[in-house]
């Protein structure tokens, strides 16, 4: 991994009053770039080939400027590049998938937050170890295939938008759908409503909702439409389906907005400070977006089955805002939240706090 020194000092080398907010061309990069734009920032998005023509079709979201490469790998070689253009990178799912979480560690670019954290996220033990140390509630795992007697969800690591994960009841199940090539985790599958909690920790802020250092907020909650899982048991009961061969499939293709019972509100807020608590103890505190994605059962027990420790694609929902971050200010998107933190911190003169 890069080291953060090194970092400072390309940094240290910029136009403080010209950076340009950068991403990938994809994920959340339209609220990312148009949240950047209110909050005073030229943007640069990266790409792969030509610009994407759609981002003609959103003017107030198109980047003031593309930069393209070959392929994402090639990012890692015209750092130089960008650091020229005074370029901070933000993170998101797609960005660390297509580069790959070792390389992205490895860039030598200024980053949004604390990149740290992808050793963490990224590996589903490590993530579990984190979030179990924080006193989260998770579903049961098992280590062993042959142990599985109840459903089962299986999920291959990294970030692949639900991508190859699947249910199984039994290990005959599983040897018939697994892919051995990849790395997995088999974890209990929770009956009850999916949520998932679109957090912003801030080390640098002071007032509301107090931290041991610096400020938490929630700002939406989304749940994911999966296919074909959302849909499948039109066509016929899950045994019906299994004799025929069909199974319900993960793949993100979408979000829907949600609003959760008043009086959970403590719970929740209670699970970001722990989590953000027990990353200060670990690596030094992740900074800014992370997502929490729990089941809440018909008992109203709340069970994260994942973190997501950057900005997530459910918070497109809001780029105007969402019924929680209205309440923290009015029309602010977790894109416009991130630039924001950016401008205050390099205002204050502490950049390197929110930087790595």
């Amino acid at each position: 991994m890069v080291k953060t020194k090194e970092i400072l000092d390309i940094l240290e080398n910029y136009d403080k009053d010209n950076i340009a907010i950068a991403t990938v061309c994809s994920h959340s990069s339209l609220q990312i770039f148009d949240g950047a734009r209110k909050e005073g920032f030229r943007t640069i998005g990266i790409c792969m080939g030509a610009p994407p023509k759609f981002y003609d079709a959103f003017p107030k979201a198109k980047p003031d400027e593309f930069f393209v490469v070959k392929d994402y790998k090639e990012i890692l070689s015209k750092a130089d590049e960008l650091a020229a253009k005074n370029a901070l990178i933000i993170p998101h799912g797609s960005f660390v998938e297509y580069l790959g979480a070792e390389n992205f560690q490895k860039l030598r670019l200024p980053t949004y937050g604390n990149r740290r954290v992808l050793e963490w996220e990224s590996d589903r033990d490590m993530s579990r170890k984190w979030l179990e140390s924080a006193g989260i509630k998770m579903p049961k795992q098992i280590k062993n295939p042959e142990d599985i007697d109840s459903p089962m969800m299986v999920k291959y690591y990294g970030a692949k938008g639900g991508m190859g994960f699947f249910v199984v009841k039994n290990y005959s199940d599983f040897r018939k759908r697994i892919n051995p090539a990849e790395k997995y985790t088999i974890q209990e599958f929770v009956l009850g409503t999916r949520y998932y909690m679109h957090y912003f920790y801030s080390p640098i802020k002071s007032d509301g909702y107090k931290l041991s250092r610096g400020t938490l907020e929630l700002l939406g909650i989304d749940r994911r439409v999966e296919s074909n899982a959302d849909e499948i048991f039109r066509i016929g009961s899950p045994t019906e389906l299994a004799e025929a061969g069909i199974y319900p499939t993960f793949v993100v293709t979408g979000n829907l907005p949600l609003m959760i019972r008043e009086s959970l509100l403590p719970r929740i807020f209670e699970m970001g400070e722990q989590v953000v608590e027990k990353s200060l103890e670990l690596f030094g505190g992740m900074i800014g977006p992370f997502c929490l994605e729990t089941v809440v059962t018909d008992s109203l027990e709340l069970k994260v089955f994942e973190i997501s420790a950057r900005i997530v694609a459910g918070t497109n929902l809001f780029i105007s805002g969402s019924p929680y971050s209205d309440l923290v200010d009015e029309k602010l998107s977790m894109g416009r939240r991130i630039a924001r933190e950016i401008r205050m911190a390099r205002d204050m003169d502490i950049l390197p706090e929110v930087i790595s």
